[in-house]
């Protein structure tokens, strides 16, 4: 089972979110917070596999949040981000935080559903459009902020330099394994040896250090 725990300052939210999880089958909602700090403490204490987080909270929104849980020593629970806001700061502000992705409240359920379990398997919502529309002016953006990183420190195989290319696009493994002729297995491998050399914290935060290192165009 997915353990999740839903984040969002509603109620009624929270119990929406919940019965739409929980009627999944695979997934168990072991927790609610309704605030941010809230939503740390829970992650602490449970150790979900996800977060399911909402923007604006009180106590800590859900921003910091996200930003202390993804911090948290292994095992440290993916953060799916759960909001109303579409605007491109928001999701900025989510994926810079340590998001793997970002769903809106009134996406179909299976959309939800479809998210937590990518999250939990540690994938990062590349294809999903709220994600990739903003993943190349958001590494544009860290560039700008951010000492660069030196990404001629990291050196990557051709095989590592390819998988990251086809994760860029917002390729699956097996997406990648198909494309490259390699098996699922393999491309997990090498893209788990790249994010080590780069310190990435997941498919999401590699995807943005590709973009600022020049590996990719944006």
């Amino acid at each position: 089972m997915i353990r999740v725990v839903i984040a969002d300052d509603e109620a009624l939210i929270r119990t929406g979110l919940a019965t739409i999880l929980s009627a999944a089958g695979d997934i168990e909602v072991v927790g609610e917070a309704a605030s941010g700090g809230a939503a740390l403490t829970q992650a602490r204490a449970l150790r979900p596999d996800v977060v399911c987080m909402d923007i604006r909270m009180p106590d800590g929104d859900g921003l910091w949040a996200t930003r202390e849980i993804t911090a948290l020593a292994e095992p440290t629970p993916a953060v799916l981000v759960v909001t109303t806001f579409d605007h491109d700061e928001y999701v900025f502000g989510a994926l810079e935080s340590g998001a793997c992705g970002v769903v809106l409240k009134d996406s179909p359920m299976d959309v939800l559903v479809a998210g937590v379990r990518r999250a939990a398997r540690g994938e990062g919502l590349l294809d999903a459009p709220l994600t990739r529309r903003v993943i190349g002016e958001f590494a544009n953006r860290r560039t700008r902020s951010a000492p660069d990183p030196g990404p001629l420190t990291v050196p990557l195989t051709p095989r590592e330099v390819d998988c990251v290319r086809e994760l860029c696009r917002g390729q699956s493994n097996n997406d990648i394994a198909a494309t490259l002729y390699l098996e699922p297995s393999t491309v997990k491998t090498h893209l788990s040896n790249v994010m080590a050399k780069t310190g990435a914290r997941g498919r999401v935060q590699l995807v943005i250090w590709a973009f600022r290192s020049g590996l990719v165009d944006s």
